[in-house]
Parts: C-alpha cells; structure tokens; sequence
C-alpha cells in the first residue's frame, strides 16, 4: 500500500512556483501574503455606519482645525482668534456627531430587535404580533364564510 493513499496520510505537497525560496537544495513553497479570516464580528447596520464615518470625517477635521489654531496663536497670526473660535464650535458639532452614531445604533437596535440573544424580548414581541395577525386574519376568513353561507341559505320570501 503506498503511503499517499493510507488514511491520514498527509499528500505531497504539489510543486514549488517560481517564487519559492530555496533551502540547502529543497524548494519550501512561500506563504500565502494575504489569508481570509471570518470576520469575528457582525457588520454594523447600514444607518449606524454612515453616521460613524460622518462623525469620524467631523472629529478628523476638527482636530485639524484645533490643531492650525494652536501653531497660528503660537505665530501670533492674525487668524489665531477666529480659528479658536471656529474650533469650540467644530468641537460641539463633533459632539453632537458622536451623540448621533449612539441614537442612531440605539433607534435601530429598537426598530430591529437585537439578533445576538436566541431569548431576544424583541424576537418575543415580534412571534405574538406575528400570532395575533394570523388570527386576526383566520378570524376574518371565518367571518366572510359565515356570511356567505348565510346568504345562500336565507329564503327569497
């Protein structure tokens, strides 16, 4: 029995490319530069992720903008003191960009129930609005059949 074809048994390795590196005369095949992993978390929702990258764009800039107004009051520029000004406002605009990724990630979590947890209070409160709107729905069916037969069996007098 050859050793390929017993159970376990590891397969050559296929040829080396041409990049391989050589060593004492084998040829050992290179490492793959780029591997795909499963993402350890869940991708955030849509709505939560644009006003992330908002935020982040606002927070960037407004450090830019602190920044250039700390080297211009050091250079004693003329635009020192409109450029401290612009940047309290820049940094109360960023807060409230901030504020907004948690509302948002907050509203959606509210709009959507939470998927993580099997025991979701959400996924309970969807599966009783779900049962009262079939029987809602078995309940009309009922009483559109009653009438209908009640219709037909009531006499023309």
């Amino acid at each position: 029995m050859k050793t390929e074809q017993r159970r376990g048994a590891v397969p050559a390795a296929p040829a080396a490319p041409a990049n391989s590196a050589a060593v004492g005369g084998a040829k050992i095949p290179r490492q793959q530069l780029w591997v795909e992993e499963p993402a350890t978390r869940r991708r955030m929702p849509d709505p939560v992720r644009r006003s992330a990258v908002r935020a982040v764009l606002i927070m960037s800039l407004t450090i830019i903008q602190a920044m250039v107004a700390f080297l211009c009051t050091l250079a004693g520029s003329w635009l020192a003191f409109p450029m401290v000004l612009s940047s309290v406002g820049s940094t109360i605009v960023a807060t409230w960009s901030v504020l907004d990724v948690w509302v948002t990630r907050q509203v959606w979590n509210q709009r959507n129930g939470v998927v993580s947890v099997p025991s979701s209070s959400a996924r309970q409160l969807r599966r009783e609005r779900r049962r009262a709107r079939r029987a809602a729905r078995a309940a009309q069916r009922d009483e559109a059949r009653i009438r209908r037969r009640g219709a037909e069996s009531l006499s023309r007098a």
